[in-house]
């Protein structure tokens, strides 16, 4: 069985019939809420099901952050446009689509005058680290792009790319939630089995990032691997 082949089907199947009970969904809700929890969400798992299933909150739910609502419902919309765009080459125009359809309906973004799907307007940092200035993020996102395009797709090319782009960290904020969405979609795509970063492995992923800025890629392609095997299992059940 062609595991990726396999998902693609299900997931424009089960997309078109808004089908809340297969594979898709299953995905929907561990993506969503596994990366929005790594940036600090504090919707539970219940909670992410409730959102994606129904459109609304449990309702003995009485506290809950208005941000946190509008990024999950806006990281489902942006997983949905990686399925329908699956065809296209990975490009600046669509990654700048998936960080639309992730923010454009957060608020607080807004009222910040953040830059909603284009690349950032001001300098931000990750932790203690300095990332690329407003004004150079254009050349590097291209030459990274025509960098990656030359590759033989492999989970060690797919962590040099995440490594350099949330190095980068072109937009405003976001860039953990596009750039692991741009893993899965690239797996998906060039028939590597994808993976979901669990919030649970949250230290070990920011421990192999910072490894990784000191050029050593072993410990985020390991994460990458054992994440490859939890999905896997959740895959198998459907087969």
């Amino acid at each position: 069985m062609d595991i990726n082949k396999f998902l693609i089907e299900r997931f424009n199947i089960e997309l078109k019939k808004k089908d809340r009970s297969g594979i898709y969904a299953i995905t929907q809700r561990r993506m969503a809420y596994n990366s929005n929890k790594i940036e600090g969400s504090t919707l539970t798992e219940e909670q992410t099901a409730s959102l994606f299933d129904t459109g609304n909150l449990p309702r003995q739910d009485d506290y809950y952050r208005a941000k946190d609502i509008e990024e999950m419902n806006g990281h489902f919309l942006m997983f949905n446009l990686m399925i329908t765009t699956l065809k296209e080459d990975l490009s600046e125009e669509l990654i700048k689509k998936f960080h639309y359809e992730l923010k454009s309906g957060v608020f607080e973004d807004r009222a910040n005058g953040y830059a909603i799907g284009e690349y950032k307007t001001r300098p931000n940092i990750i932790g203690m680290n300095k990332t690329t200035m407003p004004k150079d993020v254009q050349n590097e996102m291209k030459e990274l792009l025509q960098w990656y395009h030359t590759q033989e797709k492999s989970l060690y090319t797919l962590a040099k790319f995440h490594v350099r782009y949330e190095s980068i960290h072109p937009f405003q904020d976001g860039n953990g939630r596009t750039g692991r969405l741009i893993l899965f979609r690239e797996c998906l795509k060039n028939k590597i089995i994808p993976f979901i970063i669990e919030d649970r492995n949250r230290s070990l992923y920011i421990d192999a990032l910072k490894a990784a800025r000191e050029n050593n890629l072993s410990p985020l392609v390991e994460l990458f691997e054992k994440e490859q095997k939890a999905y896997e299992e959740d895959v198998q059940y459907f087969l």
